[in-house]
């Protein structure tokens, strides 16, 4: 069935539907399945996520049609089309009146990506007016609560050096928090990686306590403040309470020092809403572990990893994973640095739409995935910026001397470009630094060809 004639009105004009407040604004790319028309495909997304049925149906009225989602514009030798959903279509909660990120989902990735009339459909950006960017949370916390813990400037407080434990699997309590010491050494912040939390050869319960200890002593020896992204993800809900609640019991008088990682794509909304209103004062760090099953460059259905992250902003994430742009060993390229600037920015343009985002606190970006001391200057030049979390694993635990020379190397890095020095002329006067390059030979020798001669490396 046509549903375009009731589901589609190109006469819309962006600047309008902008301008009025009233629509949240999505941008798709779809291609139709063989033997069915562009205009006829969109019109259905737009009708199967909002008001629409396969048949007319006795029960809707003037006023159901009101509210209506309505394509107002196509493409279709670039695939591209875009929907108007009305503000009144989306679910809000009965306690507080607020929005809620999984009705957005349910409507404009929902029933649409099953239907047999679309080969492929995935969300490119999406728009959030006023209205209803002031309904949902936001993030409690960000980068400049860090920067205060470690006695950092508020404005440009730099770069946090972070890492995972590394094996991610398979070590007992005594070896993890030791791990996490020798890091504390030169280091700032240490993450859970996704897999770790309450394994029956590492309990949380004995692991946790001395991954504190392994903190106090860090601090006690380098006089410096230290962090701890701890992760709380689980099915349910009381047992994630259970874990944040014992975590911060544990570190007492440093809760403060304690991030809870929630892995927000397995574990969904929920539990990112869930640790955002229960734990105010926590660092909410949104690890995405599996997202790749639907952003990945290869998928043609779901959302991009763009939208992900600028969801994450709307659920109140303080942090969340965005991929190294090209510099680690992760899929993505340089221009994901769009992605940066969409959650840390005030006013930001994306693929399709520019968001105000009117004071909301912004996310910080983490970066991770096979990123060291050498891959950093690049990264950082591409960016334009260094006000991120990096959370090396193997750049750590890889480096030659120990895993706070790595850290101290990641630092020095971030220095090295600040100053826009030459990475050969500051290693020779930074010991951990150039000791990166013979940690790393494989990066130095395509990074920084003739490095073992400028260097004085004969092996």
């Amino acid at each position: 069935m046509d549903q375009s004639a009731r589901y589609a009105d190109l006469s819309l004009k962006e600047e309008d539907l902008i301008k009025g407040d009233k629509h949240i604004l999505v941008a798709y790319h779809m291609q139709p399945a063989t033997g069915y028309g562009y205009l006829e495909v969109a019109a259905h997304i737009a009708a199967e996520s909002s008001t629409g049925t396969n048949v007319e149906v006795s029960t809707t009225d003037d006023f159901t049609k009101g509210v209506d989602a309505l394509v107002y514009f196509i493409d279709e030798a670039k695939g591209v089309m875009k929907v108007a959903y009305p503000n009144d279509l989306f679910d809000r909660n009965v306690t507080d009146g607020r929005a809620m990120l999984v009705s957005f989902l349910t409507l404009a990735i929902g029933n649409n990506q099953g239907m047999g009339d679309v080969k492929h459909l995935q969300m490119q950006d999406f728009y959030v007016p006023w209205s209803m960017l002031r309904l949902f949370d936001g993030p409690a916390k960000d980068i400049t609560d860090l920067w205060d813990i470690l006695g950092r400037p508020r404005i440009d407080g730099g770069y946090i050096a972070g890492t995972i434990i590394k094996p991610k699997l398979g070590l007992r309590p005594e070896p993890f928090a030791k791990a996490a010491y020798q890091f504390w050494l030169g280091g700032d912040f240490i993450k859970n990686d996704e897999p770790q939390g309450n394994q029956v050869f590492c309990p949380t319960k004995k692991v946790i306590p001395l991954v504190y200890d392994a903190m106090k002593r860090a601090m006690d020896e380098t006089g410096q403040a230290k962090l701890f992204s701890a992760n709380i993800t689980a099915d349910d809900h009381y047992e994630m309470l259970a874990r944040a609640d014992y975590i911060l019991e544990t570190f007492g008088p440093d809760a403060n020092k304690v991030a809870f990682l929630v892995d927000g794509y397995v574990g969904g909304p929920g539990m990112i809403t869930t640790a955002r209103r229960q734990y105010p004062q926590q660092y909410l760090h949104y690890h995405r572990a599996g997202h790749g099953a639907v952003t990945s460059p290869s998928a043609v259905r779901g959302y991009t990893a763009f939208v992900l992250a600028k969801m994450s902003r709307l659920q109140g994430a303080s942090g969340i994973h965005v991929g190294t742009m090209g510099y680690g060993k992760m899929e993505g390229g340089r221009d994901d640095r769009n992605i940066a600037y969409m959650i840390e920015r005030d006013s930001a343009d994306g693929p399709y739409y520019h968001q105000e985002w009117h004071g909301m606190k912004p996310t910080t970006p983490i970066i991770s995935g096979g990123m060291n001391a050498l891959r950093l200057p690049g990264f950082f030049e591409n960016l334009g910026h260094g006000n991120v979390i990096n959370t090396s694993g193997g750049g750590s635990y890889g480096h030659i001397d120990s895993p706070a020379a790595g850290a101290i190397s990641l630092r020095q890095s971030y220095e090295c470009w600040k100053a826009g020095a030459d990475p050969i002329e500051f290693a020779k006067e930074h010991k951990e630094f150039a000791r990166a390059f013979e940690s790393f030979p494989g990066d130095a020798d395509k990074i920084f060809p003739g490095w073992r001669e400028k260097l004085g490396v004969h092996k």
